[in-house]
């Protein structure tokens, strides 16, 4: 049978095993998947087991399977960085050759003075940190001033967090939208991301409101070329934002893991309107592989595999599963907080194509949206090489 549906789920920071180019980006011998489970003495992933995960790379209690029902490789990011928006435009087909700015020592005082002007506020902060390590510092002397906290990270954006109390979520995001068009050209950086929280001094919390406002894709993409040739498109999680909209049919926004896992599955049931169903679980990249916790990133690694146990079942003939990453953020790495530059895993899965194959160590996150626009018999100037022929579709 012919696919007609493609479902394309990123999770977030999961690679599996440090790229060759790592060393430049300080990340030498990261591997999220192996290092997570060899720090906790094992994961249990049955289900992502018998799709070949075990056959990608070493992972303690995932030993590689005979005959995997799905097929599986690993990919190489051709673009430079390691953000997540770099790694998201890459699996739509654009690759990135100057990675976004980063700002260790904070932002210039130019374009911080730019942005009080224009945003009509007062910041404090400048300074690279967690989020909630921010907010902890910082939280009081909001509180009391109402001055915007402003921040960076060893990543590409410039956040911005606000209590509740003191500027409205709607409030943040204006202002954030303000500020993103303010941060352009040599300070265009990936990212602006605001951060609502709540809760009193030495209680604060961050909600689940937080809202990314991306760059524009460059060029054309997948999602793009999808719409134009009449195939719908369905966002879940935080793929509207990365896109900035751009080729987006339909979208919806997730709190967590488990409610992307049960949107999806929903719509894989319910919704058969979309062709290319392209969904990012956040939880394991932001709650735990910044905060380099590996214990809860192997808990939520072993929730995606349950919850993946119930979504197989309902995939038609007609569907065709992808499951991928965007970059690592291995949790045992303690050299620095930010993401890793890795490898990241490929497993695809359709009940009636070839099972069992390697796909072997592809270029590039391309190959991904160049196999997709293959299956759709789509003509297209993307990045990538399909593997539509290997998987026998």
């Amino acid at each position: 049978m012919t696919i007609q549906r493609v479902i394309l789920i990123v999770i977030d920071g999961c690679g599996v095993g440090e790229l060759p180019d790592a060393s430049l980006y300080n990340d030498k011998s990261t591997s999220t998947l192996s290092n997570c489970a060899k720090s906790i003495g094992g994961l249990h992933m049955p289900v992502c087991q018998s799709l070949g995960l075990g056959n990608i790379v070493d992972i303690l209690g995932i030993p590689p399977t005979e005959n995997p029902i799905g097929c599986y490789g690993k990919m190489e990011e051709l673009s430079c960085g390691k953000d997540s928006t770099i790694g998201h435009w890459e699996i739509s087909g654009i690759i990135t050759d100057k990675p976004f700015p980063t700002y260790p020592n904070g932002f210039p005082k130019e374009l911080i003075h730019k942005i009080e002007k224009t945003a009509n506020i007062k910041t404090v902060g400048n300074i690279p940190l967690s989020g909630t390590e921010i907010i902890e510092r910082l939280g009081e002397h909001h509180l009391r001033t109402k001055e915007i906290i402003l921040y960076t990270s060893a990543d590409s954006v410039l956040q911005i967090a606000a209590h509740e109390d003191i500027c409205s979520v709607e409030e943040l995001y204006k202002i954030c939208e303000v500020v993103r068009t303010l941060c352009t050209d040599e300070h265009a950086v990936g990212r602006v991301i605001a951060r609502p929280f709540k809760g009193s001094v030495g209680n604060f919390k961050r909600t689940t409101e937080r809202k990314d406002f991306s760059l524009k894709p460059p060029s054309i993409s997948l999602l793009n070329y999808m719409l134009e040739n009449n195939h719908k498109t369905l966002a879940i999680g935080k793929i509207n934002d990365l896109f900035a909209g751009n080729g987006i049919s339909a979208s919806i926004k997730t709190k967590s893991n488990l409610e992307g896992l049960n949107v999806i599955k929903h719509a894989i049931e319910n919704n058969k309107e979309h062709s290319l169903i392209f969904a990012n679980l956040v939880e394991f990249d932001e709650l735990w592989g910044h905060r380099r916790n590996p214990t809860q990133f192997a808990n939520a690694l072993e929730e995606f595999d349950t919850a993946l146990g119930n979504i197989l079942p309902t995939l038609h003939n007609y569907d065709l599963l992808i499951i991928t990453a965007d970059h690592g953020c291995d949790p045992t790495y303690k050299k620095h907080t930010d993401h890793t530059r890795e490898y990241v895993p490929l497993l695809v899965y359709n009940k009636n194509m070839v099972h069992g194959k390697s796909l072997g160590i592809r270029k590039s996150f391309a190959d991904i949206s160049k196999t997709v626009t293959d299956i759709f018999q789509i003509e297209n100037g993307l990045h990538g090489t399909s593997f539509q022929k290997e998987i026998r579709i």
